[in-house]
């Protein structure tokens, strides 16, 4: 492969891991949830009583956005807005327990479709794949940093 066309086929390559991840689990799962209410989800879940201004900048959303995504979670049973005791105009977002349960789901799904779909690869594919999470976590590391300066 020419080093100039590596990003394009890395892009390729995880974009359609993703993309066929999501459209088989999205059938599995209701109610569906658009890519950033997941997103939102997975934030708040994993760090609860994150504000809504500290949730935009992690998810490089307007903070109208992200009010827009925490009412429909909320009024879907997900989320609770509490207000922050240091700040009281500011609120603290809360993952209910129904969140953990769907969440859960997901997770538990996504790694049978692919613990399934690396069963089907060779032995050498496998070990591929394994040795390159490393890089690809300092590769989104590197990415987030960056749009983190922008």
């Amino acid at each position: 492969m020419e080093p100039e066309a590596f990003p394009d086929e890395l892009i390729d390559a995880l974009a359609g891991v993703h993309r066929r991840l999501r459209r088989r689990l999205r059938p599995q799962i209701t109610p569906q949830l658009r890519g950033a209410e997941v997103e939102l989800l997975r934030l708040v879940a994993g760090r609860p009583g994150i504000g809504i201004s500290d949730a935009a900048k992690e998810l490089h959303l307007a903070g109208n956005s992200v009010s827009t995504l925490v009412n429909a979670l909320s009024r879907q049973g997900y989320l609770v807005r509490e207000t922050d005791p240091a700040d009281r105009r500011a609120a603290r977002l809360m993952p209910t327990p129904a969140a953990g349960a769907r969440l859960a789901e997901w997770r538990k799904r996504r790694s049978e479709l692919v613990r399934s779909g690396l069963s089907r690869l060779d032995e050498t594919d496998r070990e591929r794949l394994g040795a390159a999470i490393p890089a690809l976590r300092k590769l989104a590391d590197h990415l987030h940093e960056e749009a983190e300066e922008s």
